[in-house]
């Protein structure tokens, strides 16, 4: 596991397109994931422990921000070939395990997470309602550990912030976890 940290956001950019195939079947574009208020876009995986860490947190969050409508879309672009905890079945099945409810599609070549310039699971890219950039920043204060410890929700904040004002928010800090598993 190679920590990485995000780097700073490229605040106004827009949201690069896709068309990525889901667990669920479908085929996933920008259009068909974003809400009226808002898109995140999050690079996750199967074995990585900063995510593993973070599951029902994801769930929990991404089904609130539904209710602010804030669609999100979860991507995950590991080679599998080293690791295949993240194979696209596994995937299907982790997904299924937590009731993901946004679509959990695969970039096998790669490429999407590139154009994103994403570095490491997790890495939280949050979208205004004209899907410019507007967060790039971590979860919460927890990292890896699991913990029940109240903490400030920072991009559960953010993105509400986000769907209200579509302005940034000032304080943006930087996700971390392990390196995505380039090819």
């Amino acid at each position: 596991m190679a920590l990485t940290s995000t780097p700073p956001p490229n605040l106004g950019d827009p949201a690069p397109t896709f068309v990525l195939p889901g667990v669920d079947g479908r085929r996933w574009d920008l259009d068909s994931a974003r809400g009226e208020n808002g898109l995140l876009v999050m690079f996750i995986c199967n074995h990585c422990p900063y995510v593993k860490s973070i599951q029902e947190k994801l769930v929990r969050d991404c089904g609130r921000l539904m209710d602010h409508g804030i669609g999100s879309i979860a991507i995950m672009a590991n080679d599998p070939t080293d690791y295949p905890e993240d194979s696209f079945e596994n995937m299907g099945k982790v997904a299924r395990l937590y009731s993901y409810p946004f679509p959990y599609v695969i970039d096998s070549s790669q490429q999407v997470a590139k154009a994103f310039g994403a570095v490491c699971t997790p890495d939280f890219f949050g979208y205004d309602r004209d899907l410019k950039l507007r967060y790039r920043g971590r979860l919460d204060a927890a990292g890896a550990k699991r913990t029940d410890e109240p903490m400030r929700r920072d991009l559960f904040e953010a993105m509400i912030q986000v769907a209200e004002t579509g302005e940034a928010p000032a304080e943006q800090i930087p996700s971390m976890g392990c390196s995505i598993k380039w090819k």
